[in-house]
């Protein structure tokens, strides 16, 4: 018996040792405060794949985890600069007033879909936009766009003309523009309660990509479309880190999570908001909606609607310090070059 005694001392002493010398590993979440229906690309697809790629590089020392419903999308940027998160993504055009450059990306006549768009978005926001610090308070992981912004409405016109008194629902940025240029009354209301306030008769329509069809189930509350080649617009989003938990990592952790961000990132939110467009308007066509290609009047009356944007645009941010003219030339190129890709 006193010899099973020593032994089994003698191993937790061997035991306690061993655990003593073992290197420690403590495992660090990035919780994301996320937005719109958890089927949405945004949380099926684009945060999961980012979360897998941050585990791989950093060898499973930091995972993501969604962190769903996120709250208020208007809400997630302060929340990520104190700390209730340590990421989150939103719209820039749920903040006006601050962040004035990110307009570029919205403009009419961006031609390269969503993924062109937002591998743009990320260049010349590192060529030339990062010196104006719109993003001041946190670090931004990742920019993109939603696929092309249309018209979803509750019953069909025929010509631009006929939105005027309509009540839209319009998500701010350039949409904002859009909607005044055509004389419609704006309403206000985050993409997780379009369906609602359409159900409820309080918006005849709303300006949004084609995916939310699906996602947000307007198909069923605005069968009726129209489909500008490119869009009326694209819509700008920021994916953005908390400052402090960033600086708290290692730097081998720091340096591994930005390496499968920035233009990673990017590509792979435009690249799948893209393709949920397209499942969006298949899905709206096999449920009987229609949906209309604008006609070469329509397009006209747009045209014409909106032939001063580009100037107003460069007007507003002349203050900048950045050479706006420059970077929204080059970033229709590279939306251009990279879509057609």
């Amino acid at each position: 018996m006193k010899h099973l005694k020593r032994l089994m001392l003698s191993f937790a002493i061997a035991s306690a040792a061993m655990a003593a010398s073992a290197p420690s590993f403590a495992e660090t979440t990035i919780r994301v405060g996320s937005w719109l229906p958890p089927a949405h690309t945004m949380n099926a697809d684009v945060l999961p794949t980012w979360g897998k790629w941050i585990e791989e590089a950093t060898e499973g020392r930091v995972k993501l985890k969604i962190e769903y419903p996120g709250g208020d999308p208007k809400a997630l940027l302060d929340q990520v600069q104190d700390g209730a998160y340590e990421a989150a993504w939103t719209f820039h055009g749920y903040y006006p007033g601050r962040f004035k450059l990110t307009k570029m990306v919205e403009l009419p006549g961006i031609e390269g879909g969503a993924k062109g768009a937002s591998i743009a978005h990320w260049r010349i926001h590192e060529k030339y936009l990062a010196k104006a610090n719109e993003h001041e308070g946190v670090v931004l992981a990742g920019l993109f766009t939603h696929g092309p912004g249309q018209i979803h409405l509750a019953k069909p016109i025929e010509k631009l003309a006929d939105m005027k008194g309509k009540k839209i629902r319009i998500g701010g940025g350039v949409q904002a523009d859009i909607g005044k240029a055509m004389g419609v009354e704006g309403v206000a209301a985050p993409g997780s309660k379009v369906y609602e306030i359409l159900a409820q008769g309080v918006a005849d329509g709303a300006f949004m990509p084609m995916g939310e069809k699906k996602t947000l189930r307007l198909k069923e509350v605005a069968p009726f479309s129209i489909k500008f080649p490119n869009g009326m617009y694209l819509g700008s989003f920021m994916i953005i880190l908390n400052q402090e938990f960033m600086d708290k990592l290692e730097a081998k952790d720091r340096e591994a999570i930005m390496k499968v961000s920035g233009e990673k990132l990017s590509a792979l939110a435009g690249e799948k908001w893209g393709s949920e467009a397209e499942a969006g308007e298949k899905d709206a066509l096999a449920a009987g909606n229609t949906i209309k290609e604008a006609t070469p009047e329509i397009l006209a009356e747009f045209a014409d609607m909106t032939k001063d944007f580009d100037k107003n645009f460069l007007d507003s941010v002349k203050d900048s310090g950045v050479d706006a003219e420059a970077a929204l030339k080059e970033m229709r190129e590279i939306s251009k070059a990279e879509g057609s890709k």
